[in-house]
């Protein structure tokens, strides 16, 4: 079965409103199996509004609509739905009265308009709303099914998993299933020759994102299981590790700092860090990892003159280097005491309307010290925390090696 989904609002046309309904429905709906071909926002315009809803019903078998359906002028989908389908609004009784306890049960009184929210044409079904006062509607007619959730994410999601989630289990007839892998060290434009030949397969897909930590590949089967999805990714996964090898770092809801912290608390060590352009974004980075707590001693950042305070040495360096970011990373470990300091030295500028820059970043411990030196093109944060990317995976593999 073929689902569309449809957004509903002037505000997510004007920006005001970044829609998230549609990310998570999308996610559902392919759990579910169900295949989503076309995804559209849509003003608070009849007859804008009844155009868009007319090509979803003629080209999809379920149709989900999101907002639209508070008791304001301005709410139209209950009227977009009913104008389509040729039915006519009627406020049905035990919605009232459903609406009218939702008020009273804050001490509130409602207004007269509310009642908007308590009517349904004889194809649709009412859907409660636990979390406030306009219910969705479930409407069967023609073969066709559109769904109408409230527009706040807390409620349409809350609505979703009790209500639309189950029934639409029902009709699915397949489930589709994706994992994850994530990769470091290659660009995209590698990876696609040595594995572009999968992408041209239909039955498990795969495609390839760009992301901050690496090139990532989604593998994404579709079968009448878990069991037989599972066993297609499986092997299209092995296939792509032998090709990709160590540069395969992780999967799914891996991160690096998750890996990082796995390694240095199995070996019983301790991290302390030092930053100058970075701004603590290092610091921040080891201090959310899991169980940070057993292994990073703390952090500091540096800026301008301070780099001059930080030693009574006159022979630091007044540029960004990496010596000086050698210089970092013992005076972190030395402070602090650790097994491992890490330190990020670097600038940016901006040359003819684009911002580049290049990281220093140095690892002290005890077999050594290992340095490392990158330029980016890219926006300011992009190049922090690219540095600091690099910074982990170079960590990982000094654990690793260790």
């Amino acid at each position: 079965m073929k689902a569309e989904i449809i957004a509903s609002g002037t505000e997510l046309l004007l920006g005001e409103v970044t829609d998230t309904n549609t990310v998570y429905i999308a996610s559902q709906l392919a759990e579910l199996g169900l295949d989503l071909y076309y995804v559209s926002i849509v003003g608070d315009n009849p007859e804008r509004f009844t155009g868009v809803l007319k090509t979803a019903l003629e080209r999809s078998d379920i149709v989900i609509v999101t907002g639209g359906l508070g008791p304001t002028k301005g709410d139209i989908t209950r009227e977009v739905i009913a104008g389509l389908l040729g039915e006519e609004l009627a406020i049905d009784p035990a919605l009232r009265q459903h609406i009218i306890g939702f008020f009273k049960k804050l001490n509130l009184s409602m207004p007269i308009n509310n009642l908007k929210q308590a009517t349904l044409i004889p194809s649709a079904t009412a859907m409660p709303n636990p979390l406030g006062s306009a219910p969705g509607w479930w409407v069967e007619k023609n073969s066709k099914i559109i769904i109408s959730l409230p527009g706040p994410p807390a409620e349409m999601q809350t609505m979703w998993q009790g209500e639309v989630y189950p029934r639409l289990s029902q009709k699915a007839e397949s489930i589709i299933v994706s994992r994850t892998l994530k990769t470091w060290g290659l660009s995209e434009a590698m990876i696609d020759q040595m594995v572009g030949h999968f992408m041209s397969c239909s039955n498990p897909t795969l495609a390839l994102y760009a992301k901050l930590d690496g090139i990532q590949l989604r593998i994404t089967a579709k079968a009448s299981d878990h069991a037989s999805a599972d066993k297609l990714i499986s092997t299209r996964e092995n296939e792509l590790r032998a090709i990709l090898k160590e540069h395969i770092w992780g999967a799914d809801k891996e991160t690096l700092e998750g890996i990082v912290s796995r390694l240095v608390t199995g070996k019983g060590l301790s991290i302390a860090s030092a930053e100058t352009f970075t701004g603590g974004l290092l610091s921040s980075a080891l201090a959310v990892a899991p169980d940070s707590n057993k292994f990073f001693k703390g952090g500091f950042t540096v800026f301008g003159n301070a780099r001059h305070n930080l030693t009574a040495s006159a022979e630091q360096p007044e540029k960004a280097s990496p010596e000086y970011a050698a210089y970092l990373a013992q005076t972190a470990r030395e402070r602090f005491r650790t097994d491992i300091g890490i330190g990020i030295d670097g600038w940016l500028e901006n040359q003819s309307g684009t911002l580049t820059g290049k990281a220093f970043i140095a690892i002290n411990f005890p077999r050594g010290n290992q340095e490392l030196v990158q330029t980016y093109p890219a926006g300011s944060y992009q190049l922090v925390r690219r540095s600091v990317t690099h910074a982990f995976f170079s960590l990982r593999q000094i654990l690793m090696d260790t």
